[in-house]
């Protein structure tokens, strides 16, 4: 039985969100369909995980809708992945708090556990090749700056070999 826990324990780890490699895939349940990481290859994707309840996660919303905005013709495509149990409590948030970027639903969290995340909000910054760039717990105005200089990095790292 230890073994397996071991092996379970490996497993989880092997898919966690570690700089150079493959980021997790997902498909998940969106606001108009289902939204899959497959369908942002060649973009760079900030991957939010975010919960109705987080305070930092209600400040980070205008921020992401700012990067969207400044950086999708870019090719950054933001995606926050709701992890709160029950969608009507994300629906009542992103009332409050909107959100023009992609959003999907993990009532589950099977896509939190697959990027090791263990705080709210997390971020993951996924390269147009699909590794994991950087990962980032927590969200304040400083963490916003460095985190949009690695941004504005890798999307000046696009197409370059």
């Amino acid at each position: 039985m230890r073994r397996l826990g071991f092996l379970l324990l490996l497993a989880a780890t092997a898919r966690a969100a570690t700089p150079g490699a493959p980021a997790p895939a997902f498909t998940l349940e969106g606001r108009t369909g289902q939204v899959a990481l497959s369908d942002f290859k060649g973009k760079t994707v900030y991957l939010d995980f975010w919960a109705s309840w987080c305070g930092p996660c209600k400040r980070s919303f205008p921020w992401m809708a700012t990067l969207q905005q400044r950086y999708g013709a870019a090719g950054l495509q933001v995606v926050a992945v709701n992890v709160d149990a029950q969608r009507a409590d994300a629906d009542r948030f992103l009332a409050a708090n909107p959100a023009p970027f992609t959003v999907a639903f993990d009532h589950g969290g099977d896509t939190p556990r697959q990027y090791a995340i263990k705080g709210m909000p997390s971020s993951v910054l996924v390269g147009p090749d699909g590794t994991v760039l950087y990962q980032h717990a927590g969200f304040n105005e400083d963490s916003a700056a460095a985190i949009e200089a690695r941004i504005r990095a890798a999307l000046a790292q696009k197409g370059k070999p």
